[in-house]
C-alpha cells in the first residue's frame, strides 16, 4: 500500500497544480483550430482527441475548427489537379472546390469525430454551410500590392453561432469544417473554401470565446526568423500588427486570425506546436506554456469606478488605489 501511495503521489501533485487553471477556465469556450502535422500523424491525432475530451470533462466547452491542407493536396494530386498557393491561400477552382468539400466533410471531419467519440458520444460534425453557420463572399488575394483572383476562396461576412451554442449547451463537442455558404443568393456555385485559421478566429469572436488556440507546425511566432529560433512567448495586438508585414506567408492567416480574435472580444489567442503530444494541455495548464500568446492591448485610459464612502462622499478607485 505504501508503494502504491508513493507511485500515485506525482500524479496527485500534477492534478493539484492544474486546479487554478481548471477553476479559471471552467465553463469557458475554447475554440481550437486543428491543422498542420497533427492532422497526418496517427499518434498526434489520437493525443489531440484525448486533449479535447479532457477539456470537455474538465468543465470547458471546446469547439474544433479544422482544415485539411495535406489531405486536400494529396487528393488533388491523385486526380491530376494542380495545387497552387498565393498569399498563403489555396487557389481554388470550381473543380478543386468539389475536392475541398469532399475531403473536409467526408474524410477529415469524419475521422476526427470518430477519434473523439471513442471516449463517449460527444462529437458532432458540421460544416460552415450547416444552419448558415458561416456566410462568405469572394476573397481576392493581395500579391505585391496587386488584387489577384484565387477562385472559390471566401471571406467571411457573417457568423450565426446558434447551432454551435446549442451543441455546447447539450454537452457536445462541435467539429466544424471550414467551408462557408455564399452570402450572394445569385451565386450559382453557392459555396466557398475558407481558410481554417480565419474561420476559427471569426467563430471564436462570435462565440465570445475565452481562448483561440491555433495548432501549427512551428513552435510559435519566432522573434527573428531565420536568424534566430527564439519564440515570442507573449505580445499585444498592437505589437503583432507591426510584425505582420514581415511574416512568412504561411503564418500570415494564423496571426491575422489571432489579431482579429483578441480585437473582437476573445481574451487571448495562442499559436502552439501541434507536433508536440498533448500540446493543448501543456499550453493551458502550465505557467510556461509552449507557444505564443496574443492578448488585447491594455486600456490606455481606464475609467475609474465610482463609489461613495460611509459619509456619502464620492470615492474614485484607480489602479493605484483610492483617490
Amino acid at each position: 500500500m505504501t508503494t502504491r501511495k508513493h507511485t500515485a503521489l506525482p500524479k496527485a501533485r500534477t492534478l493539484i497544480e492544474a486546479l487554478p487553471w481548471l477553476t479559471r477556465h471552467h465553463g469557458k469556450t475554447v475554440v481550437i483550430k486543428f491543422g498542420g502535422n497533427a492532422m497526418v500523424d496517427d499518434e498526434l491525432k489520437r493525443a489531440f482527441a484525448q486533449d479535447v475530451v479532457f477539456l470537455r470533462h474538465a468543465g470547458l466547452r471546446p469547439v474544433v475548427v479544422h482544415g485539411g491542407g495535406p489531405q486536400i493536396s494529396a487528393q488533388l494530386e491523385l486526380l491530376g489537379l494542380a495545387s497552387e498557393f498565393k498569399a498563403g491561400l489555396r487557389v481554388t477552382s470550381p473543380e478543386a472546390m468539389n475536392v475541398v468539400r469532399m475531403v473536409l466533410a467526408g474524410q477529415v471531419q469524419r475521422e476526427l469525430v470518430g477519434l473523439l467519440n471513442e471516449h463517449g458520444p460527444l462529437a458532432v460534425g458540421m460544416t460552415g454551410e450547416d444552419a448558415r453557420l458561416m456566410s462568405a463572399t469572394k476573397h481576392y488575394a493581395d500579391v505585391d500590392g496587386e488584387r489577384v483572383d484565387i477562385g472559390r476562396v471566401g471571406e467571411i461576412t457573417a457568423i450565426d453561432p446558434g447551432a454551435v451554442r446549442a451543441l455546447l449547451d447539450d454537452g457536445r463537442i462541435p467539429v466544424i469544417s471550414s467551408v462557408a455558404r455564399s452570402s450572394d443568393d445569385g451565386d450559382a456555385s453557392g459555396v466557398f473554401n475558407v481558410n481554417a485559421d480565419t474561420a476559427a478566429a471569426a467563430l471564436a469572436a462570435a462565440l465570445g470565446a475565452e481562448t483561440l488556440m491555433v495548432l501549427t507546425d512551428v513552435e510559435g511566432l519566432y522573434e527573428d526568423w531565420p536568424n534566430s529560433d527564439e519564440v515570442i512567448s507573449r505580445l499585444t495586438a498592437s505589437q503583432l500588427e507591426k510584425l505582420l508585414p514581415d511574416l512568412a506567408s504561411g503564418m500570415v492567416p494564423k496571426m491575422q486570425g489571432c489579431l482579429h480574435a483578441v480585437r473582437n472580444g476573445v481574451r487571448n489567442a495562442r499559436v502552439i506546436d501541434g507536433r508536440v503530444q498533448h500540446s493543448i494541455l501543456l499550453e493551458i495548464f502550465t505557467d510556461e506554456g509552449i507557444g505564443t500568446m496574443v492578448v488585447p492591448d491594455p486600456d490606455p485610459d481606464p475609467v475609474p469606478a465610482r463609489t461613495t464612502d460611509p459619509h456619502g462622499n464620492d470615492v474614485h478607485h484607480t489602479a493605484e488605489g483610492t483617490a
